[in-house]
């Protein structure tokens, strides 16, 4: 699932105490709306596939190093489910489905190509196929969505050629600017948010 933050019509209410405290760490509005949305749509996307009330959903984290509210989620009340979010100025995703999700979005840097990032991010072999920040970012956001499966690092990402092997692989763009990638253990199909 994936829109505008607006679209995600769902209580603050659903939100643990850690993800509101998270929530209003950030600095701008724009950023503290994305993050809620986010973590309402990831709810109501996981709702969806368990045929449960989102409502009743506790999403966690936990991270060795950063402690609760970091790391790769979990829905405490179905935490074989694998359950993924994403956001970024303007726009949110979520997706969920059986064994390990992942889903990143991200815009478009207007102008040449990004030779900061485009090294830290692709191969030498996939760095020669890039002819702009199209084509780096979709790159991008397909190997972060493989880091919220667990399977890559973004120490990693400069150096690893994913093997899409047993992969789904499902992507949009988002106009102008936004590109989106979600990968799946099972063939995944994009939701409407509402419905």
């Amino acid at each position: 699932m994936g829109g505008r933050p607006d679209e995600v019509r769902a209580p603050r209410e659903w939100l643990t105490e850690v993800e509101r405290e998270r929530a209003g760490r950030f600095r701008f509005p724009a950023d503290q709306v994305a993050f809620t949305a986010a973590h309402l749509l990831v709810r109501l996307c996981a709702g969806r596939v368990l045929g449960a009330d989102p409502g009743t959903l506790t999403l966690a984290q936990h991270c060795d190093v950063h402690g609760p509210g970091h790391g790769r989620p979990y829905l405490v009340e179905a935490p074989e489910l694998g359950v993924s979010l994403s956001h970024t100025r303007g726009y949110v995703c979520a997706a969920a489905g059986p064994g390990r999700v992942g889903v990143d979005a991200e815009r478009v840097p207007p102008g040449p190509l990004d030779t900061t990032l485009a090294p830290i991010a692709l191969t030498p072999a996939e760095l020669a196929g890039v002819r702009g920040n199209e084509d780096l970012i979709r790159h991008w956001v397909r190997k972060e969505a493989l880091i919220k499966r667990g399977e890559l690092t973004l120490a990693g990402m400069g150096t690893a050629e994913p093997d899409w092997t047993g992969r789904h692989l499902l992507e949009w763009r988002v106009e102008p600017d936004i590109l989106v990638a979600a990968v799946t253990d099972s063939p995944a199909t994009r939701l409407p948010i509402s419905g």
